[in-house]
């Protein structure tokens, strides 16, 4: 098994340190600079793998680190009326059950895993638990650090903090277990990436109960989430060894990686791609449109993508109509909240930029426009002019506009009503503020996926993102919005700078799609 998992480690690394060295190559500054013969060259090998190493240890820490920052104490801190120990134990508990089932690492199905068992004929099962084991050890690894420090901070015995890990490792490893026995009993296997609508509609249930109840003051007692976490160790044992004895993991690996045949392919994965996408998409030959020009191309198209654009903003437009109107029964029902409720909505308005910034649907939008339109009309000259990408840019910018518009609106609306209901304001217009800055943010995300999408077109044939720079822009976008949580200034101040700023922004971008867009808007090869 040792040799098993080090080649399997390896060939991870090795498509891991191919995937950095295209990256450098696709941004600007360094294309120039690097030789065409960019894979043969020692140096940078070396470099990409001392990255890749990096990456490694860091992936590690990192996503653990802001999973607690952001979801167990970021959110947390809004509830200051349960003890804190109560309060992050509680939400804790529930998204480790979350988890278990959303971020299983056994049943992810990834490139390196195709082409180790199919391509590179590893046994499988030898293949899949050396690096399940490696997950889970990463698990504990990744978490023990912040578990200690976060924990005992929060008033949790050291002694329970060191098995917090293990706790969580435990209940992955019998969720793991129990989704091999039911594949065994039935022969249908699970896809983490592919949850039927009863695991969303669980999901659903699981995060209203981590951040709902708290809300209405009603959290596990501290005793209860520590006995269902510590009867994890035992159950992850039992797991464990269910886990090891089972055989038939080349079975569940051929059903999990079904689609990903051919993936060596491009125009494989591109049809494979496009016949997932073609569901969602009407077929009605009726639909047509009066329009002339690009806007009846557009038109077409968001008739025809109707389901894939605007579905997801319906549903989490419907997701904060059913948190707001839990907010304003809170005030009802508990008014001595209310000071801090108001607290919260007066101050912690740049908090929402992070918000809007998860919510937005630009990166779906310009996938689709890709998948669905651009990537047979980039190939004809005239589809490059300046005048006609701009025409064509603005254009776009109204309808994702529109459709980032609706959630943005449910929630600059509700937080006015909270506002009102929690005691109101000295200053009517900060109503009117709070509305528009959040309309305007949402301005500004859908400004910026689809400018950043016309400057740097991350994708090639097969849809792949494939820009360096473009994933540079996305992880800065979002520190920049992680930042903006941590400040708190008043609607009227933040409110107004952001409206300025989205304006000005607009302005910008406009310009750089005109002058730049012609030489930049293309398919990546």
């Amino acid at each position: 098994m040792n040799r098993t998992f080090k080649l399997s480690f390896l060939l991870k690394n090795t498509y891991r340190v191919n995937g950095i060295l295209y990256s450098l190559k696709q941004i600007p500054l360094l294309k120039k600079l690097l030789p065409s013969t960019l894979y043969k060259v020692r140096g940078l090998k070396i470099f990409a793998n001392v990255l890749a190493a990096l990456w490694e240890i860091i992936s590690a820490f990192a996503g653990k680190f802001l999973y607690f920052i952001t979801l167990v104490l970021g959110i947390g801190m809004l509830y200051d009326k349960l003890p804190k120990e109560q309060a992050f134990l509680h939400i804790l508990l529930f998204l480790t059950i979350i988890g278990c089932f959303m971020n299983t690492s056994l049943f992810n199905p990834t490139k390196d895993k195709y082409y180790a068992i199919f391509l590179l004929k590893m046994d499988a099962k030898e293949h899949t638990l050396t690096n399940y084991l490696y997950s889970m050890v990463k698990v504990v690894v990744g978490f023990l650090p912040f578990t200690v420090l976060f924990g005992t901070d929060r008033g949790l015995p050291l002694w329970f903090c060191l098995l917090l890990p293990l706790c969580i490792a435990g209940m992955k490893l019998s969720f793991a277990a129990v989704t091999l026995w039911d594949y065994r009993k039935r022969g249908s296997g699970y896809n983490e990436n592919r949850l039927s609508k009863y695991v969303w509609g669980c999901v659903a249930l699981l995060l209203a109960a981590a951040y709902g109840l708290p809300a209405f003051g009603l959290a596990l007692p501290v005793y209860v989430s520590m006995g269902v976490f510590l009867l994890c160790i035992p159950l992850g044992v039992a797991g464990l060894v269910r886990v090891c004895s089972f055989d038939e993991y080349r079975a569940v690996s051929r059903e999990l990686l079904a689609g990903m045949t051919n993936q060596m392919d491009a125009s494989a994965k591109t049809q494979v791609a496009k016949q997932a996408n073609e569901k969602k998409i009407s077929a009605d030959t009726s639909i047509t449109s009066k329009r002339r020009g690009f806007e009846y191309l557009n038109e077409l198209f968001i008739k025809r993508h109707k389901k894939i654009l605007w579905n997801s903003a319906k549903k989490i437009s419907y997701v904060c109509v059913f948190l707001i109107a839990a907010t304003l029964m809170l005030l009802y029902l508990m008014p001595d909240e209310k000071p801090t409720i108001n607290n919260v909505v007066m101050n912690w308005l740049p908090y929402f930029a992070f918000i809007m910034y998860a919510i937005n649907r630009g990166t779906g939008f310009t996938q689709a426009l890709f998948m669905n339109c651009d990537h047979s009309l980039l190939t004809y000259s005239f589809y490059k002019r300046p005048d006609f990408i701009l025409r064509l840019f603005q254009i776009r910018l109204r309808e994702i506009m529109k459709i980032n518009a609706v959630p943005a609106m449910v929630i600059g609306a509700g937080l006015a009503l909270i506002l009102f209901a929690s005691g109101g304001t000295d200053n009517p217009l900060n109503y009117v503020i709070l509305i528009v800055s959040i309309l305007f943010m949402s301005l500004f995300f859908s400004t910026h996926y689809l400018t950043i999408y016309y400057l740097l077109q991350p994708y090639n044939a097969g849809t792949e993102l494939k820009s360096g720079t473009y994933k540079i822009v996305l992880w800065a976008t979002y520190f920049v919005c992680y930042f903006l949580m941590q400040i708190r200034m008043s609607i009227m101040v933040f409110g107004l700078m952001t409206i300025v700023f989205c304006v000005l922004y607009c302005i910008v971008a406009s310009i750089l799609v005109y002058r730049l867009a012609p030489r930049t808007f293309r398919i990546r090869t």
